[in-house]
């Protein structure tokens, strides 16, 4: 009989022979099963053996592989030369002992595994009616916004929006990827976290810290369309590599060899599918470049006003002045209009007319991003837009309309204006705040130490920052009498921050001024009611 005293202690009761099995057994691994035992002899049943004295207190403690035949052959013979038992009795005992191992461990992954299933309880008629009339209305992403804002989430008017949108991106063959930076303490992850409870829980993987072959351990299609959060990149340092693969190629894969019960060794290939939107956070945009090239950045707010909006809403709340229930509702509603929305295909008639302005650093990257951003926003449109059927393959598409792309390109100027910005996001941020006390004061000179004065922010993260911007040729320090380098900078450049904005804010009006001019490109079928009719109309 095995008996479980808990997870990391059973006790197997054989007719002559006790087998404590220490430290339990893995449930992960069922291609083998490593075990630690100690073997005794059960003395007081067995009154012959106590003429051996040697053997009153004997233990035998070994770690094998249950499943190795050869290890389980050696371990028969010594219990049964030290011990003075039949070996045969043994091999069954140790054959009992596996089989209700086994059972055991089956019994135990089944639990694992139906807990680990989120219970989905299906929409009621009354709840999608809802959810299809608010994505019907006009104005649907002002509205959107306007119950985020009742979901609890303060100021961040513009990127809270278009991370809601990006989460969405889960549902589509080409996600998209988002990076949250600003400094520490400033509430990265509570944004994320907070936008996150906007999404069904049983369609999004928090993540706090992995080991570096967690993902190629999960199932092939655990991750597929699903929103993974990680609370700080510092943490996946490990895993960056594999994390840009599955966001570039949408799956990734590792051999490695696996060695059969019978001990042959055999190639065993990991494959773990995709798409998914990873969202992480971190302070350091430098370090992480290369996941932060395939990512939208967002820079959160740090500003006092929005200091000062967060402080007065945790008093607020503290007081008993906020109303959790509605913001609740808020969160529910839009988790609900989450799952209504239909993976579809879409098409946009207007791509081969867009374009990104030139100042942008890495425009190949980019413009992928800002054409995809643009089929998220014509996806969340879905319940607007006529379904359509292609006369060649029948497949069901949507058309991006220009609205959508008005929106999209209203929603990504600060990311294209970042993304064309020669300075880190931190060094712009200071920079900017530093140009508006130079100019209040009307002075042009600063110093290391002033600046780090003023600005409440560590001597070495200014002198940092001076650097940057010296290099860029944005600042300059200033040389003594005696033609020596003294710590005192001067502004060299103002405006070409503001010059770039206007020249990113041109080239996008510029784009959507052309688009009504351009012809529906394409001969197509409607499909009205979001259902294939059985006459379709042919348009041109």
């Amino acid at each position: 009989m095995l008996e479980i005293i808990n997870k990391e202690l059973m006790i197997y009761h054989g007719e002559e022979m006790r087998y404590t099995i220490l430290g339990g057994i893995r449930l992960e691994t069922t291609d083998r099963m490593r075990v630690t035992l100690k073997v005794e002899v059960i003395h007081r049943k067995y009154k012959h053996l106590l003429n051996h004295p040697d053997l009153a207190d004997l233990a035998i403690r070994q770690n094998l592989d249950l499943y190795n035949d050869t290890q389980v052959e050696k371990l028969i013979r010594k219990l049964s030369d030290r011990l003075e038992v039949g070996s045969t009795q043994i091999a069954v005992a140790i054959n009992d002992m596996t089989n209700q191992l086994e059972t055991y461990r089956i019994t135990e992954l089944q639990k694992l595994l139906t807990e680990s299933e989120t219970k989905i309880e299906p929409l009621t008629a009354k709840e999608r009616e809802a959810a299809i009339a608010f994505l019907s209305e006009p104005e649907l992403l002002k509205r959107t916004n306007e119950m985020i804002s009742q979901s609890g989430i303060i100021g961040e008017v513009t990127n809270r929006l278009l991370m809601y949108l990006i989460f969405t991106s889960r549902k589509l063959k080409h996600p998209l990827q988002v990076v949250s930076l600003a400094g520490s303490g400033t509430g990265k992850t509570h944004l994320q976290e907070s936008v996150a409870k906007l999404i069904p829980k049983e369609e999004q993987e928090p993540v706090t810290d992995m080991t570096a072959n967690a993902l190629y351990s999960a199932e092939p299609k655990q991750f597929s369309h699903k929103l993974i959060l990680i609370e700080d990149l510092d943490a996946m340092l490990k895993n960056l590599l594999i994390l840009r693969e599955l966001q570039s190629k949408n799956e990734i894969n590792k051999l490695r060899m696996h060695k059969t019960y019978k001990g042959k060794n055999v190639l065993e290939r990991l494959k773990v599918e995709g798409p998914v939107c990873i969202a992480s956070c971190t302070t350091k945009e430098r370090i992480y470049e290369d996941n932060a090239n395939r990512s939208f950045l967002i820079y959160l707010d740090e500003s006092e006003e929005q200091d000062e909006r967060i402080m007065d809403y945790q008093r607020k709340k503290k007081a008993g002045l906020i109303n959790e229930g509605e913001e609740k509702q808020a969160q529910y509603f839009l988790q609900t209009t989450q799952r209504i929305l239909e993976p579809i295909a879409i098409r946009n008639p207007y791509a081969p007319y867009l374009k990104i302005p030139k100042e942008i650093l890495k425009p190949r990257r980019t413009n992928q991003h800002y054409l995809d951003f643009v089929e998220v926003v014509t996806f969340y449109h879905q319940y607007q837009r006529e379904q359509k059927a292609d006369e060649r393959t029948g497949e069901i598409y949507i058309e991006t309309q220009i609205e959508d792309i008005q929106a999209a390109n209203e929603l990504i100027k600060d990311i294209l204006l970042r993304k064309s910005d020669m300075l880190s996001g931190a060094c712009r941020n200071y920079f900017e705040k530093l140009k508006a006390k130079l100019k209040d004061e009307r002075e042009k000179t600063f110093t290391n130490m002033a600046m780090s004065m003023e600005f409440r922010k560590a001597y070495s993260t200014i002198k940092r920052y001076h650097k940057e911007l010296t290099e860029a040729g944005l600042i300059k320090q200033i040389k003594s009498q005696e033609n020596q380098l003294i710590n005192l900078f001067e502004l060299v450049e103002d405006t070409e921050y503001q010059q770039l904005k206007k020249r990113i804010d041109y080239v996008l009006e510029e784009v959507i001024e052309q688009l009504p001019s351009l012809s529906q490109p394409t001969s197509l079928h409607i499909i009205n009611e979001r259902s294939k009719p059985k006459k379709m109309k042919q348009l041109s």
